[in-house]
């Protein structure tokens, strides 16, 4: 058999490509399922924080902010540890971005508070001199789609196998439950109760009076999914 393979030079080529080629399947494809899977503390995004995502998406957040924190010594000192693959496992769409015309905001929830978002996004020049953001007052009093939120939950749950009520590993050794409503009904009082402790921290007696009396605006929203970007 060798000897038929030394004196065919293209069937000879064709076996080295097909053995290198398995074996390059073989060492790459388990790693990589590997580190697709959700990295320990990776939890799914709750219905009030898949609301605010949505909101983000809607104002082009990620036209000017990436979310992706490459392996540069440049860029691991100013916003932390790299992203993995496994941090994205719950995103879809992802928002990696490429331009950067604002800092990363990957990890975001590690450095910034409620109060903080609450006022950059109300005055954005006024907590960074110089920034040329603009100003996102209408996020005050639109209210948050709390509904479409769980329609996507209810569909990435079945399709994707997300693990929503069920306990998930987090960094610290503990386990962390994000609980999924069964009905529009019970999504929209989880997110309600996830968006007054939300409300807790923040200034703004319109937004506090809003959720006191069971309405959700997108600033709350979006600051709840800001501050899960860790």
């Amino acid at each position: 058999m060798f000897h038929w393979l030394e004196k065919h030079p293209f069937f000879f080529a064709v076996g080295v490509f097909l053995v290198i080629s398995f074996a390059g399947l073989v060492e790459i494809l388990p790693n990589f399922a590997q580190a697709s899977r959700p990295v320990i503390g990776t939890t799914p995004y709750s219905t009030l924080e898949l609301a605010g995502r949505h909101v983000y998406i809607k104002n082009s957040c990620n036209a000017c902010h990436s979310q992706l924190v490459r392996p540069f010594k440049s860029e691991t000192d100013r916003y932390g540890h790299y992203s993995l693959s496994g941090e994205y496992a719950y995103d879809r769409p992802f928002l990696w971005g490429s331009k950067r015309t604002g800092p990363d905001l990957m990890r975001v929830g590690n450095y910034r508070t409620t109060d903080w978002h609450e006022n950059h996004m109300k005055d954005p020049a006024g907590v960074v001199p110089g920034s040329i953001m603009p100003a996102y007052r209408w996020m005050f009093t639109n209210a948050a789609d709390i509904d479409t939120a769980f329609a996507e939950q209810l569909t990435i749950a079945q399709f994707f196998s997300v693990p929503y009520n069920k306990p998930v590993p987090m960094k610290d050794g503990s386990t962390a439950v994000v609980k999924m409503g069964s009905s529009v009904a019970e999504a929209n009082a989880l997110a309600l109760a996830e968006a007054k402790v939300i409300a807790a921290d923040m200034k703004d007696q319109d937004v506090k009076d809003a959720v006191a009396n069971g309405k959700i605006p997108e600033i709350v929203a979006l600051i709840a999914y800001l501050n899960c970007l860790k």
